[in-house]
């Protein structure tokens, strides 16, 4: 079989869990036989990070042809010198006049929105027509808003939903036009089949779907009982890690910082471990260094081995505002650490079994306080890290593979 998955956007050079489910599923497809191909179409050059199997194509379909226009970022000058002032001043209008053209031209922004989406939308469908897949597979729903757009097809969409479906096409979490919505949401129609996370999952999806919907989560690496995480061993020093992106509008690590600050001085033998990259990587150094924590929090930059410093931590701390099923937080669970996140978190609140393998807080208050209990309770550390790393076997890499071979059965019995 012919299996081409398809994330649009983000696939070359990322890190994140988008791009680990897409290369897991094209090894695993690769490997028992089907010809796979992952597309995208972006503007830069690099490679897949995670993708092992030798026989997997990964094709960048961008070309300049591609006709995207933009309009000019504006820009306010505030500096003292009067030059300078005349010439942003000057170059302000002109931009206002550019774009005041271009909207002009294009029948305002929404125009302008299905004008990049329709040249994108055309140069997918004649790369897909040139392909001929026997199934289609995208990462995103935007994948299949991109794909589908004006645009129909014979070949089965199966959409893998990578976070809470309602994220996808609303802007619950960040600023999207109606028109973007309208058409995200219309794009369900096109899915002969949706993947979803969490059986919870399935009631944030909108009434445009009439396909068949599977729960498969994502799988969790399994590590061997002496392998993990040692928590009844005295150490002269203890770390709370937390591995994420840097982007504190979700992954809230200046909500760790906080917490942590105010009990340090408490705790001299308690060190906090961010691993990770991202746009405010610079404010939470600043953040560190107004509170004078430099010997005791540390951005660590991204690492190619989490598992490695996960087995070394004692505490995985993980105050996202939103998930779909945080791979971080799971292998720090199979790793056999105690968790921390919010109640409030889909994904988190659906992984961390309060009291049981980590702790659910309702605010920063309650964060501190379960905090400090793992610190000063190693033998409730020791029960829930045990409880964590046992709750993640149920997501077995193998597991996880045959519900994926029973839905692409499902799909495609041929």
């Amino acid at each position: 079989m012919k299996i081409l998955l398809i994330q649009h956007q983000g696939f070359i050079n990322g890190q994140g869990g988008t791009e680990k489910v897409c290369s897991f599923l094209a090894d695993h497809f690769a490997g028992a036989g089907h010809a796979v191909e992952i597309a995208t179409c972006e503007n830069r050059t690099g490679k897949a990070v995670y993708v092992r199997h030798p026989h997997v194509t990964i094709t960048n379909i961008y070309t300049p042809d591609i006709i995207q226009k933009h309009p000019r970022q504006l820009w306010n000058y505030t500096g003292k010198n009067p030059l300078l002032w005349i010439y942003y001043k000057i170059r302000k209008k002109r931009d206002k006049l550019f774009n005041h053209l271009l909207y002009k031209k294009l029948n305002g922004k929404d125009g302008l929105y299905l004008f990049n989406l329709q040249q994108r939308a055309s140069a997918w469908k004649q790369f897909i027509d040139a392909r001929k897949p026997d199934l289609i597979m995208t990462m995103s729903l935007s994948s299949v808003l991109e794909i589908t757009y004006n645009n129909t097809y014979a070949i089965p969409i199966v959409n893998s939903t990578n976070g809470r479906p309602d994220y996808d096409y609303t802007d619950l979490l960040w600023y999207r036009s109606s028109i973007d919505m309208y058409y995200l949401k219309a794009a369900y129609r096109h899915l002969a089949v949706i993947q979803v996370l969490f059986s919870s999952y399935r009631s944030f999806i909108p009434e445009t779907f009439k396909g068949k919907c599977f729960t498969i989560p994502n799988p969790v690496p399994q590590i061997k009982e002496e392998e993990r995480a040692d928590l009844q061993v005295s150490k002269k020093r203890y770390k709370i890690v937390s591995i994420a992106s840097l982007i504190t509008s979700c992954k809230q690590q200046d909500l760790s910082i906080e917490i942590f600050s105010a009990i340090a001085h408490i705790y001299p033998e308690w060190d906090l471990f961010f691993w990770g990259t991202g746009p405010d990587e610079k404010a939470l150094r600043d953040l560190i260094k107004k509170k004078g924590l430099q010997n005791r929090i540390f951005l660590e930059g991204f690492t190619s081995a989490p598992l490695e410093k996960l087995k070394q931590a004692d505490i995985f701390i993980f105050p996202s505002k939103f998930e779909g099923f945080p791979l971080a937080l799971t292998e720090a669970m199979a790793s056999g650490l105690p968790c921390l996140g919010l109640r409030s978190c889909s994904g988190v609140n659906e992984l961390i079994q309060h009291g049981e393998n980590g702790f659910l807080a309702t605010d920063q208050a309650e964060l501190q306080q379960q905090l400090e209990i793992l610190i000063s309770q190693p033998e409730t550390r020791s029960r829930m890290g045990t409880n964590a790393h046992l709750s993640m076997q149920c997501y077995a890499p193998e597991t996880v593979i045959e519900k994926w071979n029973a839905l692409i059965w499902e799909t495609h019995p041929g």
